[in-house]
């Protein structure tokens, strides 16, 4: 006889087995229950809790089972969400969007369907298509909230289920913005108190949204750019395998460039990602279709979105003739001092994760600066009247009136706008990045990034950390230690020229230590300063590892 603890797991799984409305999850999980005890371990894992609706809504593994992205888990989660927005008298439609990856389509259909048998108004967009594209309609259409299927930039295994609120319950600021707490914590017991997903009632597909919402997007998306000013610029881009390519290509003739080259091999949807190891552009060799495209074209810009298409990694021509990837806080900053040029009115607001220098450039500038917990929920809540946000981690939002998220497609045309208008004069994004240097000192930033198997690790070295703080970094005493728990769980170290901030992801299994030093330009040397910022980084990242034990 198997072991009791397998009884009650069978019981568990049974259960949720007759109640799982698609049949090859139910075939998956039959085959899991006939082989226990052996299977014990998976089953357990399957079944270990629920898939958590927090701020950053579902995200997780494809596969059946209370804990793992499919129908049943989706199908119950439309259903908690369409009785929340009931409970808080919400009237407007739901507006759905979906990405290419495996199971988006039907798990966009089956929240449209659950949401007419409600009672309430489903817009399906048009096909596959960018989260901002989403966030945009939201907006756009007075919807009472939207959902985005997507996994953004995680591998091909992962789905995942995004929510955002329309101005009727996120309010000025989160109109069209991603859901925060109460609003995260009241979906997630609504979902709780579904009593099956066989119990809920199905309702008609919805209406399909005409392309006319994807035409004002772009429509929009190319009035961001200053009539008339100047385009000739050579751009190599890809969308990594995602659902960014046809948008942005299209946005950028809209606003008078001439068409990307695109990578060949990456300019499809295919929810295998099959060039790559991992569909993010901050991942070591992710950009080398793209950097190689760009190198036979004679590009001026390479710019890649991950495969949504909400975030942009742009790189730039190296003197040495390679090329070079920026970091998100520098083009972050690139951005926000071109928008300040250009007179660009209200908030510039970045994370407690990002690069000091744009509190810096904003305070020289005498431009409003807000700085937020790590996410663009919080970002585009900084002020009602936002100007720019960015995180460090490529996202960027250079248009807040028309997408309160981020947006690597407006973000790559007014990338590409600055450096048109910088070629026009015989500048690059590098020489502007200089000036910044020296007027600003080097901000040079990095990140300590540690994926793990077994989520407990991360606690242990976060204890770790909080039990042993470092009394000096880089030979200068700790001058400040900033523990946000139990609300956060972020740690900061910080001396007269160097920043360090822990925390896990809310994203993916890792443990991120944010890294920043820097180093004032001493008689016009820059060169000088940038080799002692690089020398104190990688000798900070080891005294980091040292203190997380990692």
């Amino acid at each position: 006889m198997a072991p009791e603890v397998d009884i009650d797991l069978r019981t568990a799984a049974e259960a949720w087995l007759a109640d799982d409305p698609d049949p090859t999850n139910r075939a998956e999980l039959r085959e899991l229950i006939d082989g226990l005890p052996a299977t014990a371990a998976e089953l357990r894992d399957r079944f270990a809790g629920p898939l958590t609706f927090g701020t950053a809504g579902l995200r997780g593994r494809l596969r059946a089972g209370p804990n793992g992205m499919n129908l049943a888990v989706v199908t119950r989660a439309a259903a908690g969400l369409v009785a929340w927005l009931d409970e808080q008298g919400g009237q407007g439609p739901l507006v759905i969007g979906y990405d290419a990856r495996y199971g988006s389509r039907e798990f966009a259909e089956r929240t449209a369907r659950v949401a007419t048998g409600a009672g309430r108004k489903a817009l399906l967009m048009p096909g596959v298509l960018p989260t901002p594209v989403l966030a945009y309609a939201v907006r756009a259409l007075d919807a009472v909230a939207g959902v985005m299927v997507t996994a953004s930039h995680n591998p091909p295994q992962d789905n995942g289920y995004k929510v955002y609120l329309g101005a009727q319950l996120g309010g000025p600021a989160g109109d069209g913005a991603q859901i925060v707490p109460p609003a995260d914590a009241g979906i997630e017991a609504a979902i709780r108190a579904v009593a099956s997903a066989a119990s809920i009632p199905l309702g008609d597909a919805g209406e399909v949204l005409g392309h006319g919402i994807v035409s004002g997007y772009v429509e929009r998306a190319a009035a961001v750019l200053t009539e008339g000013g100047p385009r000739d610029l050579t751009v190599a881009y890809t969308p990594l395998h995602g659902v960014g390519g046809d948008t942005l290509v299209t946005a950028f003739t809209a606003a008078g460039f001439a068409a990307p080259a695109v990578v060949t091999d990456q300019a499809e949807p295919d929810p295998e990602f099959p060039t790559v190891a991992f569909p993010n552009p901050e991942e070591p060799g992710a950009m080398d279709h793209l950097l190689a495209l760009a190198g036979t074209t004679g590009a001026d810009l390479a710019i890649a979105n991950d495969p949504d298409a909400d975030r942009c990694a742009v790189a730039v021509p190296a003197a040495d003739g390679a090329w070079r990837a920026l970091r998100g806080d520098e083009l972050g900053v690139l951005l926000a001092d071109h928008l300040i040029r250009r007179g660009t009115p209200g908030t510039y607001a970045t994370t407690i994760v990002s690069s000091t220098l744009l509190g810096r450039l904003c305070a020289a500038r005498g431009v409003p600066y807000a700085e937020t917990l790590t996410g663009f929920k919080w970002i585009v809540r900084a002020a009602e009247e936002l100007a720019f946000g960015y995180e460090e981690a490529l996202g960027y939002c250079v248009a807040p009136a028309m997408v309160r998220d981020k947006d690597g497609v407006t973000a790559a045309l007014t990338v590409a706008e600055l450096a048109a208008g910088l070629k026009a004069e015989g500048r690059t994004l590098t020489d502007r990045l200089d000036e910044l240097a020296v007027e600003f000192g080097v901000h040079a930033t990095d990140q300590l990034s540690v994926r793990v198997d077994d989520l407990a690790e991360i606690g242990a070295a976060m204890g770790r950390a909080r039990r042993n703080p470092p009394s000096t970094l880089l030979g200068a005493p700790v001058g400040e230690v900033t523990d946000l728990l139990p609300e956060n769980d972020v740690l900061t170290f910080r001396t007269a020229n160097t920043r360090v901030v822990i925390r896990p992801s809310g994203t993916e299994p890792k443990l991120k230590a944010y890294l920043e030093v820097v180093e004032s330009v001493v008689d016009g040397d820059l060169a000088a300063a940038r080799s002692r910022a690089s020398a104190g980084l990688t000798a900070l990242r080891a005294e980091i590892a040292t203190v997380l034990g990692v």
